[in-house]
């Protein structure tokens, strides 16, 4: 059995809803075979969601771990490839935050790849009908910020340079549905286990 852990974060901007939290909600009462499934909300803020992701791993020791954000200008699936350091915001974080291009690590590398099978996932996603790519942009939000500081961490540690990561952006509803969002997130989990 092995241990995976999802995250999706709460609501942000001027959203009351984000499909991410909906989908980790909906996935938090699945079976999957041969998957100890855990899940977690983050808080959209920059720094606390690194750190709330770090004490989690720490506690569950999993052997995977997906997170899910909201993207609303994609159209699919987006399977995410690396995390740049830097944050830019937009718009403010949930506590008021909005950086201007500031790096997230003045003394770490340029960007860090996630460990998931990023093709493999893609295209067993892709087979079960569901619109997916590989995406090499994660923006400067959160999200980003994110995948930076958690494969940083990970890097970082001889305790847990196993663990795989990955980060899925995922559109807002309708372009795909719920359900399909959920199978795509079990079908990564099956992919990288």
């Amino acid at each position: 059995m092995k241990k995976v852990l999802v995250t999706g974060f709460e609501p942000f901007g001027n959203d009351t809803v984000n499909l991410a939290l909906e989908v980790v909600k909906a996935l938090a009462n699945e079976k999957i075979p041969n998957v100890n499934l855990v899940t977690l909300i983050l808080p959209v803020v920059f720094g606390k969601a690194i750190e709330a992701l770090k004490a989690a791993i720490e506690r569950e020791q999993p052997e995977l771990v997906i997170s899910l954000g909201q993207a609303g200008d994609r159209n699919a699936i987006n399977v995410e490839k690396l995390g740049i350091n830097i944050n830019h915001a937009r718009i403010a974080d949930n506590e008021g935050n909005q950086p201007n291009e500031e790096m997230i690590d003045p003394t770490g590398p340029a960007a860090y790849f996630t460990t998931i099978k990023i093709s493999n996932t893609v295209e067993s996603i892709k087979e079960a009908e569901i619109p997916a790519k590989v995406s090499f942009s994660a923006g400067t939000y959160v999200c980003n910020n994110l995948i930076y500081g958690i494969m940083h961490y990970l890097y970082s540690s001889k305790k847990h340079e196993k663990i795989k990561y990955g980060f899925i952006h995922i559109p807002y509803l309708p372009s795909i549905p719920l359900n399909l969002i959920k199978k795509a997130v079990q079908i990564t989990i099956q992919a990288n286990i």
